[in-house]
């Protein structure tokens, strides 16, 4: 593990880097340390053609991240002045791991609450434990989410299920967080650091750099809009690259390809 802070901690294993929030004793509770601590790692490791895939995930077995640190509120949010600065540095770090080029796995447990539950929504693949619990309930804090992250949050679950759990206030199960779309796949608690490792690793041993174009696509349909032309033709652009050669070479040769993202 490299410590960018004690509140983050980076690990690389060959292609895929690990990002944990590693603040155990309070369950991961997110603090502004822990924002910004996270906005760097991911400026790094989005800047690194050697990454393939990212696995983000919290300390310890009973968390993924149990929302903000309300012990914090006091100093840092007690003001609406203070609310937006503490907002600002929020919403850099969603968008960092949103915006990373690389594909992102989240490796849940426990509890993937309020601004968790922003994280693990702006990652691309979400699997949880049995254990996992998911839920924003900020209305019992009478606070709201910002514009981007309910953006995410309503992309992952539609609308109706969104207002549900932010109107209700609800914390559901992973059985109810599969069926809403929240989480791709439910494993058994000691199956889900395996499951979501084998996941990253199949991503990994893909194309890096049609994996980043299909992330870029995606997030590009998502905008909506009509596409440009150059949009349009950029998807012709892997034909030129020398992991489309290796690919098609592999598959001929049955063959397990090697590629090198270029």
């Amino acid at each position: 593990m490299n410590p960018l802070t004690d509140v983050v901690l980076l690990e690389r294993r060959g292609p895929i880097a690990t990002v944990v929030l590693n603040r155990p004793e309070r369950l991961n509770a997110l603090n502004q340390a822990t924002w910004t601590s996270l906005t760097t790692a991911f400026g790094s490791l989005d800047r690194d053609d050697s990454v393939r895939c990212i696995v983000v995930r919290g300390a310890g077995d009973r968390a993924f991240a149990a929302g903000a640190d309300i012990a914090e509120f006091a100093a840092e949010r007690s003001t609406v002045e203070q609310a937006r600065e503490y907002g600002a540095v929020e919403h850099r770090a969603v968008m960092a791991v949103a915006d990373c080029r690389h594909p992102t796995v989240a490796l849940i447990r426990g509890a993937c609450v309020g601004g968790g539950l922003e994280i693990a929504v702006a990652c691309d693949i979400r699997i949880c434990g049995i254990s996992g619990r998911f839920g924003v309930p900020i209305n019992r804090l009478g606070l709201t989410m910002q514009y981007p992250e309910l953006e995410f949050f309503i992309r992952a679950i539609g609308r109706a299920a969104a207002l549900e759990i932010l109107l209700e206030g609800s914390v559901v199960d992973a059985e109810r967080a599969l069926a809403l779309g929240l989480v791709n796949r439910v494993v058994p608690d000691d199956h889900v650091e395996r499951e979501a490792y084998a996941s990253a690793e199949r991503i990994a041993e893909g194309a890096p750099l049609v994996n980043r174009w299909h992330k870029r696509f995606v997030r590009r349909l998502d905008r909506g809009g009509s596409l440009t032309p150059e949009e349009l033709d950029e998807a012709f652009e892997a034909y030129a690259t020398d992991d489309y050669r290796i690919g098609y070479q592999a598959f001929l040769g049955k063959q397990q390809p090697r590629f090198e993202g270029k």
